[in-house]
């Protein structure tokens, strides 16, 4: 139950934030300065913004546990649809680039520990540091004039075709499950630029945080003790491995939430129909009650993620359940 702190905070925080903002949303949503008074009212009555903040935010907490996400006054559709509609699109690129994270940034991050300080450790800091530093957005910007304008080899924008069956919303697994190689082929070229751009910065985090957790372990007497012992070098590395995870695991879980909220950039550059889209057109429309939802559903991200990297950590760890 410790989650529910977080989850309250989370609905309060972002409740507050939207009621502050200088613009009565019933007159936005009734058609800005031509909206007649009438239909403001109804809009006012209905979403509650007649009432005090306090009351406002107990409606919006009620209608949360009942599991009414509530109504867009944009879209004219359930905020649960909308997100069900863009959540799948951001979640398969968030998995797509943690794949990439974990592919690149681990093996770079074990190679960087066992030659330190040498070109092949300098190497690897300089793509951490560039990482932590070139902006989203530019590097996106620059795979596209590479691979797309340049090169002619990945498309710049888009998703791609969608299979003829959509059983999870993700393209490419629902193009495997229909048996369609071709449509599975044709998204996972338009996932490479994007996701590639989305895990960049923490392909050098994760590198960075490998690196010292390796360092560390690799320093321990008892390591020295079983190389003294004339143990295998392929068992010695299986427990350096071991004991170095358990960072490794943290920070993964930690990105894997960031990939999912902070895929806006991202998404904006190359046209991808994720949630993070949807995000900025509600807060372009002051779309409140979307705005509260995605949100929200950020927060259930994160909180679910720790829940996982949890019960990992008691797999690799049997203390850690004590």
């Amino acid at each position: 139950m410790t989650f529910l702190p977080t989850i309250i905070g989370v609905t309060l925080l972002t409740f507050v934030i939207a009621r502050v903002i200088p613009a009565n949303p019933a007159r936005l949503w009734a058609g800005g300065v031509k909206a007649k008074p009438e239909v403001i009212e109804m809009l006012e009555k209905k979403y509650h913004l007649n009432e005090p903040v306090i009351v406002q935010y107990f409606y919006y907490l009620k209608d949360i546990l009942t599991g009414d996400w509530g109504l867009s006054p944009v879209t004219h559709r359930s905020i649960l649809a909308d997100i069900k509609t863009y959540f799948p699109a951001t979640v398969e690129l968030a998995i797509f680039s943690l794949l990439l994270v974990m592919i690149i940034g681990i093996p770079l991050g074990i190679i960087s520990a066992l030659k330190k300080d040498t070109w092949i450790d300098h190497v690897v800091r300089v793509i951490a540091i560039s990482g932590a530093s070139v902006p989203v957005f530019w590097l996106g910007i620059l795979l596209q004039w590479i691979f797309y304008y340049h090169m002619g080899i990945l498309p710049a924008t888009g998703r791609g075709i969608a299979p003829s069956k959509t059983f999870t919303g993700l393209y490419l697994l629902d193009s495997l499950l229909c048996g369609e190689i071709d449509v599975f082929l044709d998204n996972l070229r338009h996932l490479v630029l994007p996701g590639l751009t989305l895990a960049y910065p923490s392909i050098g985090l994760v590198a960075r945080i490998t690196r010292g957790s390796m360092l560390d372990v690799l320093s321990a007497e008892y390591i020295d003790y079983a190389q003294v012992r004339g143990l295998k070098p392929s068992f010695v590395f299986k427990h350096i491995l071991k004991n170095a995870s358990i960072p490794i695991i943290t920070i993964l879980g930690l990105i894997f939430g960031w990939l999912l909220s902070g895929a806006v950039i991202t998404e904006t550059v190359f046209s991808w129909p994720g949630i993070g889209t949807y995000a900025v057109g509600s807060i372009t429309n002051m779309d409140y009650p979307a705005i509260m939802g995605v949100t929200l559903l950020i927060g259930l991200v994160y909180v679910f993620v720790n829940f996982i990297v949890d019960l990992i950590y008691a797999l690799i760890d049997p203390r850690i359940r004590l």
